[in-house]
Parts: C-alpha cells; sequence; structure tokens
C-alpha cells in the first residue's frame, strides 16, 4: 500500500475500451458504485474528458450533490478525479491476457484534511466499496449493461 492511498484490482473479462465507456460516463456510476452511496448524475457531460466537471447525487447517511473535476487522464488507461476535499478517486485500466486490468485508487494524499479521512474509517470503508464496485462492473460487463 502506498502512504494514504489502497487499491484494489480485478481482472474484467472485457476489452479496455469497453470498461473506459463505462467510467468515462457519469450515468453509469451509480449502476457499477458498490458502496451504496452513489445515487444519480446531476447534469453532466455524457463522457468524461480532461479537465471535465461533474456533479453526482450522493447519500451518506444524508443525500447531498457534490462536482468533481477530473485531474488525470490518459485517454483509455487512467481517468482521476476530486472534489472540494482534494482526495482523489482513480481508475486505470491495462489490457492482460482474458480482458482488463482494472485497478480503483482512493487517494487521500492529496486531502485537504487526510486525519480526518483516517478517523473516519474512510480507508477501510471505501476499499471494501471499491472491491464490491469492481464487482459490480464485471457483473455489468457480464449482462451487457455497458452504455
Amino acid at each position: 500500500m502506498r502512504e494514504r492511498q489502497v487499491s484494489t484490482t480485478r481482472i474484467v473479462e472485457a476489452a479496455p475500451a469497453t470498461i473506459w465507456d463505462i467510467i468515462t460516463d457519469p450515468t453509469m456510476h451509480p449502476v457499477i458504485d458498490g458502496s451504496g452511496t452513489v445515487k444519480a448524475a446531476l447534469g453532466n457531460p455524457k463522457r468524461l474528458g480532461p479537465n471535465s466537471k461533474f456533479g453526482m447525487s450522493m447519500k451518506m447517511g444524508l443525500p447531498y450533490p457534490i462536482r468533481n473535476k477530473v485531474v488525470e487522464y490518459v485517454e483509455g488507461r487512467r481517468i482521476a478525479w476530486q472534489h472540494f476535499s482534494g482526495h482523489r478517486w482513480r481508475w486505470e485500466l491495462e489490457e492482460v491476457e482474458g480482458g482488463t486490468r482494472v485497478t480503483e485508487t482512493f487517494d487521500w494524499s492529496t486531502a485537504r484534511s487526510p486525519q480526518a479521512i483516517e478517523s473516519g474509517g474512510f480507508p477501510e470503508k471505501n476499499l471494501r466499496g471499491m472491491e464490491a464496485t469492481l464487482e459490480r462492473l464485471a457483473e455489468v460487463v457480464a449482462e451487457g449493461r455497458a452504455a
């Protein structure tokens, strides 16, 4: 584990382009979310790109909206976004035999208050959510529900 980062990886039986289409489409985020906190996309571009801004309806206890900005972008390989708190959600794709190695990372090394994230237990909670998200992603791909 890198300092102030947790990641999970899974091989998904699909081409990287198929997975890229899902993770760069904000309307698919609630579909693949394994944490149960991402509820709906709010007035977003159809496809995320460099510096895209997008909103999501969230619920963690109480419902709330959040705005995000894409801060890392390598077409077809890596995308990361962050909101006002500064932590990042990163997706990395690598073509491998049998599909795509998908890695999702919660990176709070860039957070404004990393201690609050740690004391709230979010690294562990988010890791469990990311593991469930990669499971959902594999199910969505297998079901042919990709946008």
